[in-house]
C-alpha cells in the first residue's frame, strides 16, 4: 500500500490494512469535493515554496521558523522588493512554474486557506502544527491585519431581473437553449445557487410530485458550502423558472445523473454533467449574446442578483434567506445595503 497523500490520515500500526484503507476512503467520501481540490492545489504550492525557500522537502511535523517564513513571504508586496530578497527570489520561482500570479501582496484569504490546509494535513497525521504556537498565531494575526483590504466582489455586478430577462431572450429553441434557459432560472429563482450546487444537482434531486396539480417543483440540495448531508431544507421552484427545468428534462431525456448536462455542436445531449467552469462560460456566452460585456457578471451575480431584487422588491430579508440559505445574517444585509436608498420601498411608506 502507498503511503496516502497529506490529507488523508496516515498509516497507523494499531490499524490493519483493511482498516486504513476504509478509513482513507471515509475522510475522501466525508470531505467535500471542493477542498479536496484546494487540498490538492495548496499542497502542490506549499511543497513548491518550501523546496524554492529552502531547497527541502516538507517536514512532518513542520518547524516553526519554516511556519514563520511562510508567512511573512506573504505578507508584503514584494514588486519594490530587492532582487536579492530571498522571499522575492522565491516569489519569482513560483511565478515561473505558475503558481503565483504576481509579486503583489496575496489576499488575506488566499494566506488563511493555505495555513488552514497546511493544518488539515498535520491534524491528519495526529501531529502538532507549527502554526498553533503562540508566536506563530500572533504574526498571522498581524498579518491578517496589516493585509487587511476591502473585499472584492464576486461578480463585478448582480445580475438582477432585468439583466436576467435580457440573458433569457438569447435562449430560442435548441437543446442547448432549453438547457441554458433552464439553468439561469433555476440558479435565480431558487434563491441563488452557487455553480457548483447548480453543477452537483442530479435527477434524483428533483421531485416532480406537485407540478401538474400546483405548478411546483421540490429541490434538494445534498449539500452545499454551508450545510452538511441532511441539513439542508427542500427548495421550491415555481412558475416560468418550473416550466422551464420541465422542459429542459423533457427535451434533453433526463431520466437519472446529473441534471445540467454538455451539449454538443451537433445538439446532442451527453451524459456527463457540466463542470462548474462550464457554467462560468455559459454566463459568460448568454452575457456577450445580450450585448453585455462578457465580464460583466459571473455566476454569482445570479446568487447576488437573487438578493438584491429581493431588497428591491420588499421582500423580507428572513424570507429571501431561506432560499438562499445564508446562515449569516449579516452576509446576506450586504446585499440588501448595496441597494440604493432611494429606491428602498421603505422610502414609500407614507406613499
Amino acid at each position: 500500500m502507498k503511503p496516502p497523500v497529506p490529507y488523508l490520515p496516515a498509516a497507523t500500526p494499531a490499524l490493519t490494512l483493511v482498516d486504513q484503507e476504509a478509513l482513507s476512503d471515509l475522510y475522501v467520501r466525508g470531505t467535500p469535493e471542493n477542498t479536496l481540490r484546494a487540498y490538492e492545489r495548496d499542497l502542490v504550492y506549499i511543497t513548491a515554496w518550501k523546496s524554492a525557500r529552502f531547497g527541502a522537502a516538507l517536514a512532518w511535523p513542520e518547524s516553526e521558523a519554516t511556519a514563520l517564513a511562510f508567512i511573512l513571504d506573504h505578507a508584503r508586496d514584494l514588486s519594490s522588493a530587492s532582487e536579492a530578497d530571498i522571499a522575492r527570489q522565491t516569489a519569482d520561482m513560483l511565478i515561473a512554474q505558475g503558481l503565483r500570479r504576481s509579486l503583489a501582496c496575496p489576499a488575506p484569504s488566499t494566506l488563511d486557506r493555505r495555513i488552514a490546509s497546511w493544518l488539515a494535513f498535520h491534524r491528519m497525521k495526529n501531529l502538532t502544527s507549527p502554526f498553533d504556537a503562540p508566536q506563530v498565531k500572533q504574526a498571522r494575526a498581524k498579518a491578517r491585519r496589516a493585509m487587511a483590504r476591502p473585499p472584492a466582489p464576486k461578480s463585478a455586478h448582480p445580475i438582477t431581473r432585468g439583466i436576467l430577462e435580457q440573458l433569457l431572450a438569447t435562449c430560442r429553441g435548441s437543446r442547448r437553449d432549453c438547457r441554458d434557459r433552464a439553468l439561469l432560472m433555476l440558479g435565480w429563482a431558487s434563491g441563488g445557487r452557487r455553480r457548483s450546487e447548480i453543477a452537483g444537482l442530479r435527477r434524483e434531486d428533483v421531485n416532480l410530485k406537485d407540478f401538474n396539480k400546483a405548478g411546483l417543483i421540490w429541490l434538494s440540495l445534498l449539500e452545499t458550502k454551508t450545510t452538511q448531508k441532511g441539513e439542508t431544507p427542500r427548495l421550491v421552484l415555481k412558475g416560468r423558472a418550473a416550466q422551464a427545468l420541465v422542459h429542459w428534462i423533457e427535451v434533453g431525456e433526463i431520466r437519472d445523473g446529473p441534471l445540467f448536462r454538455p451539449v454538443s455542436k451537433a445538439d446532442r445531449v451527453l451524459k456527463r454533467r457540466l463542470s462548474p467552469d462550464a457554467i462560468y462560460q455559459i454566463v459568460r456566452h448568454r452575457l456577450k449574446l445580450a450585448g453585455l460585456p462578457e465580464d460583466y457578471a459571473s455566476p454569482h451575480g445570479l446568487r447576488s442578483g437573487f438578493l438584491t431584487q429581493a431588497a428591491l422588491d420588499g421582500a423580507p430579508i428572513q424570507a429571501a434567506m431561506r432560499l438562499s440559505l445564508h446562515r449569516s445574517l449579516a452576509q446576506a444585509q450586504k446585499y440588501y445595503d448595496d441597494v440604493d436608498i432611494a429606491e428602498n420601498p421603505a422610502t414609500d411608506l407614507l406613499g
